[in-house]
């Protein structure tokens, strides 16, 4: 094996001058779980955890190291162990607003060329979630591929797919039954040596069945999902990069319950660049498409051009990622007013001690 069959490129090579300076070995990463790393060296694969260090100097989550990470460390050989000094550059990445209040960000995965967006052809089907998971893939700088799988449970597999591009116009949407290993070669295309690809969907949708067929062999362990509303349980745990026996890697997720946005309103516009196209002919440049006159939105609407629902998710979109740039905003502030408070409160502690 060598660093290249893992995705090593000229781009990470650039940015690890200094590191290479200071003696550190590169390496990516392959495994988290509850702390613990596994990382690829090009010449083996070996245990590491974070240097105090670096957890001192990462005050944002979305720094820590992830699945798919290359990262700069120190190898103890006495204990086949490796200490992370630093994350390199990512060239792109999967995030996602934390669950809850805190107005955090969550990588689920870097340094990916592909995602397939994985959808059930059963209960787990919805149009408004799958313009979600194109957006976060569209904002991380990742080439979107859906992946509408078991076609065996659905009447009409080929109507649902022609729904599908509907709302993802150019981006590659394949139907396959990955229980019955039908239809898989066309994942092929995608899979290739040293590059990367990563499964995001909802628990249920098949994504361990999907990554048992295409190793070969029954590596991950599945479950069936509830029969009352097609959902599953987490099967995995944690988050996972296999090496396929044609060379390209595949990162499995835990299933997801809600992928709440981050980032700017780049991705939204890529997802949903048919309104974009239509805004461009209404009659204010700041339309809100909600009832002004002239709105070209609310015109193609009428004349169902433009499904409502699909206008309304857009709003729904728009809105949350406005609202997080608002918390992000606000967080910076009270950031910077502790980080003042604390400075003047050690500059007075400094002007006590000085003698007379």
């Amino acid at each position: 094996m060598s660093l290249e069959d893992y995705g090593w490129s000229e781009f990470f090579s650039e940015n690890y001058d200094e590191c290479r300076e200071e003696g550190l070995s590169p390496g990516r990463i392959t495994l988290v779980h509850r702390g613990i790393y596994r990382l690829q060296t090009g010449e083996t694969e070996i245990e590491a955890s974070t240097t105090g260090r670096l957890r001192h100097l990462t005050d944002d989550a979305g720094q820590y190291p992830v699945v798919g990470d290359w990262v700069a460390c120190r190898v103890d050989a006495s204990s086949s162990m490796a200490r992370i000094q630093r994350v390199l550059p990512r060239k792109t990445k999967l995030s996602r607003k934390v669950a809850g209040e805190r107005t955090e960000e969550q990588v689920v995965a870097a340094n990916v060329d592909t995602v397939f967006l994985v959808m059930g052809l059963d209960g787990d089907f919805s149009l408004r979630r799958m313009e979600r998971l194109l957006t976060t893939a569209w904002e991380g700088g990742v080439l979107p591929v859906i992946v509408l799988n078991k076609e065996d449970l659905a009447s009409d597999p080929e109507a649902r797919r022609r729904d599908v591009e509907a709302v993802a116009p150019g981006v590659p949407v394949l139907k396959l039954s990955a229980l019955e290993s039908r239809g898989l070669v066309q994942l092929e295309t995608f899979l290739r040596s040293g590059e990367t690809v990563a499964l995001v969907g909802s628990s249920g949708v098949g994504k361990s069945t999907l990554i048992n067929r295409l190793l070969g062999s029954e590596q991950i362990r599945t479950s069936d999902v509830r029969a009352r509303d097609d959902r599953g349980r987490h099967t995995t745990t944690h988050r996972q990069m296999f090496r396929l026996p044609g060379g390209g890697l595949l990162i499995d997720n835990p299933g997801i319950r809600e992928v709440q946005l981050w980032g700017s309103e780049g991705g939204l516009q890529t997802s949903f660049g048919d309104i974009e196209d239509l805004a461009a002919g209404c009659r204010f440049h700041d339309c809100t498409h909600q009832s002004e006159p002239g709105c070209a939105v609310l015109e193609a609407v009428e004349d169902r051009r433009l499904v409502p629902e699909r206008l309304e998710n857009y709003r729904n979109l728009q809105r949350e990622l406005q609202y997080l740039v608002r918390k992000q905003d606000e967080g910076a502030e009270r950031a910077e007013r502790k980080k003042w408070k604390v400075i003047q409160k050690n500059y007075k502690k400094s002007k006590k001690m000085r003698p007379f």
